[in-house]
């Protein structure tokens, strides 16, 4: 299916938003994006990864901050960037005794300076990076939707091999190496994907809000779910449903907010929910 049949099926959509071209855009590419960031999100909950998760949305500024004074796209940048950043993390972690929290905070510390040092040599730069801070899903282009659709590709692919490995990982990593799993082959290409996935998504919601769509549908998932499998099914629908919603929202007239902090919203609202649902469960169990 091409690009303007998809577009033309949005046009359907009863809204006067979803008539304009960079509307069906942003919906096609929080489509494609929201099942990827749900399906992470799982993973880096069950790996405890969250910071790490924050640590290369972060590095993001740092990409873009380099992109913008060599005179190369940001977008190009930011995804190599987030990738050596994700990829050393998942290094020094392997090696070094201290904790994981400590090695992630040691980069994080890293990148946010070694941005703000760039920022500050060329001030008119500041400027520029608002849009990586907040996100802009409403500027993506067709290349980039075909970027996201290579990228979604990559991941499912990934996914069908790896999934229930990763989760052996996260339960025990040693005894996952004993069975035959390769853990370290895998932590760095969940690493590096994650760093990827991570960077389109700081166009969707900005730097800010990055680490809150990978975990708040997680984080809902795992409120109602039983089994892993079904919290993976309810973090897709989650996080695909808040996406849609929030941009839909967030353009009808008497609300006009930013795409990204409207889609978080609706995510946070599903964990409410679904926090009330699982005490709900939990008294009754306890009868």
């Amino acid at each position: 299916m091409a690009l303007s049949d998809i577009y033309t099926l949005f046009s359907l959509i009863p809204l006067d938003c979803m008539q304009s071209g960079f509307m069906q855009r942003a919906l096609f590419g929080l489509l494609l994006l929201a099942p990827m960031t749900a399906v992470m999100g799982v993973q880096v909950v069950n790996l405890r990864m969250a910071f790490f998760s924050d640590a290369i949305s972060h590095s993001a500024f740092a990409g873009a901050a380099v992109g913008l004074l060599c005179g190369v796209s940001p977008h190009f940048v930011m995804p190599v960037f987030g990738v050596a950043v994700g990829v050393s993390i998942m290094a020094l972690l392997r090696s070094s005794s201290l904790s994981s929290d400590t090695v992630i905070g040691v980069m994080y510390a890293a990148v946010m300076a070694f941005g703000l040092a760039v920022v500050s040599r060329t001030p008119s730069a500041g400027r520029s990076l608002q849009q990586f801070l907040y996100g802009d899903i409403l500027t993506i282009t067709d290349t980039d939707l075909g970027w996201l659709c290579v990228l979604f590709a990559i991941l499912a692919a990934f996914q069908m091999y790896a999934y229930n490995r990763l989760l052996y990982i996260g339960l025990h990593p040693l005894l996952a190496r004993v069975h035959g799993v390769p853990v370290r082959c895998l932590q760095y290409a969940f690493a590096a994907l994650l760093s990827v996935v991570v960077m389109f998504s700081v166009w969707a919601v900005g730097v800010l809000l990055v680490t809150a769509l990978l975990i708040v549908p997680a984080a809902a998932a795992r409120n109602l779910a039983l089994t892993a499998a079904s919290m993976l099914r309810w973090a897709v629908l989650i996080g695909t449903t808040s996406a849609a919603a929030g941009l839909l929202i967030s353009a009808q007239d008497g609300v006009r907010t930013a795409a990204g902090s409207a889609v978080i919203l609706c995510a946070c609202a599903w964990f409410a929910v679904s926090a009330v649902i699982a005490s709900v469960v939990r008294k009754e169990r306890m009868r």
